[in-house]
């Protein structure tokens, strides 16, 4: 009897203990400056990013500097450049918001802090039905802590489309009708490099050998469908598939002066966030191939030099409140889609969150392994980049 008494003592004690322990990283994280790098080329991110440091700075007492980038890559160049010098602790990035390609890069060089992820109070609202424990078919082993939620999504305007195209023959089909006003930003852009993958994804013969790394003596043939797709499409093309926009960007600037019929984007809910800014025409809309569109979710994650480590899991589960989580998903604001479990939530905060979640998106096609992104760009670089 005692020792069963002893055994419940311990189990109504583990929360408890948790709660202790985060109490002292909420402490030692005050004063704390974390240095988020975060891609920085879009105002709405922008915007949700500075609310997000007078958050920090008013109920935690850190202070959040964001590092604008233009591509995550650079972050990744200073961690490997600090690591190289020896210089293990006080990092000049102590929070970053990661793709998976350079999550694999970090994580295969031991640069990044593991373990730590699942053990933030916030996680008990993620969504454990999406892919929060593993990035690119890579396990995260609790190296990144999920932000947001992403597919590939089109964009167009009732006008010129009044239907979705329903997948990769029906735009062929629509390019060929409408000589000029289709095309897709030009790779290695994170979006244009998507597109490959997803077209990959729907026309291969062999989309298991997607899985795994790509092997030289069955590169040509899996990727074979692809490049005769894309050899069809590009004399249709904007400028005839002889330049490309330089991002998703320029899409959507060319698609609100009517310039182009298409837009492409990584969040569902950004021609909403897109119209209600005014920056895109009033019945623009967005649409998905029926059987499905690639899909991932975004993280941030803490580099194994950080110097303010404490404070950079205070900022990474302020990412996962529900308040923030919501505020995030507004398109009035940003529009990011958010990851966590509706179901999990209070009733307040479930519903207003459940009113801010996109429907009727297509099924969620798995991104193929990291390494098929260099390999795809390579190879895409070799065929088209000199025209």
């Amino acid at each position: 009897m005692r020792s069963c008494m002893f055994l419940i003592g311990l189990l109504l004690a583990a929360p408890a203990l948790a709660d202790g322990t985060w109490q002292a990283v909420k402490k030692e994280a005050q004063g704390q400056t974390v240095w988020f790098n975060a891609w920085g080329g879009d105002e709405a991110v922008n915007r949700y990013l500075d609310w997000v440091s007078g958050e920090m700075k008013s109920h935690y007492a850190i202070t959040l500097k964001i590092v604008h980038l233009a591509d995550g890559a650079d972050a990744v160049k200073r961690i490997q450049t600090e690591a190289s010098a020896g210089r293990t602790r006080r990092g000049s990035v102590d929070l970053l918001w990661v793709n998976g390609e350079n999550f694999r890069t970090l994580k295969e060089a031991n640069l990044l802090q593991t373990g730590w992820a699942q053990n933030l109070p916030n996680w008990r609202y993620v969504d454990r039905a999406k892919p929060v424990t593993e990035d690119f078919a890579i396990a995260t082993d609790g190296a990144e802590s999920p932000w947001g939620g992403a597919q590939l999504t089109f964009i167009a305007r009732k006008e010129s489309l009044p239907a979705p195209l329903r997948d990769a023959n029906a735009l062929l089909d629509y390019a060929r009708q409408h000589p000029g006003k289709v095309t897709y930003p030009r790779p290695p852009d994170f979006t244009g490099t998507a597109f490959l993958e997803q077209l990959l994804l729907t026309l291969t013969d062999t989309p298991q050998a997607l899985k795994s790394p790509p092997d030289s003596a069955s590169f040509a043939q899996v990727t074979a469908p692809l490049w005769r797709y894309l050899d069809a499409l590009h004399p249709w093309l904007w400028r005839k598939g002889e330049d490309f926009p330089p991002s998703p960007a320029r899409m959507d600037a060319l698609l609100a002066s009517g310039s182009l019929n298409l837009s492409l984007t990584f969040n569902p809910a950004h021609a909403r966030q897109k119209v209600a800014s005014g920056e895109l025409p009033a019945d623009s809309y967005s649409f998905g191939f029926t059987d499905g569109m690639l899909g991932n979710v975004h993280f941030v994650a803490i580099p194994a030099n950080s110097s303010a480590s404490a404070g950079a899991k205070v900022v990474a589960n302020f990412l996962l409140s529900p308040e923030a989580q919501i505020r995030k998903a507004d398109p009035q604001i940003w529009g990011d889609p958010s990851v966590l479990s509706v179901a999990s939530l209070p009733p307040r905060q479930a519903a207003a969150l459940g009113k801010l979640t996109p429907g009727e998106l297509p099924p969620v096609l798995p991104e193929p392994h990291a390494a098929w992104v260099n390999a795809l760009e390579q190879e895409w670089l070799r065929r088209y980049g000199t025209r």
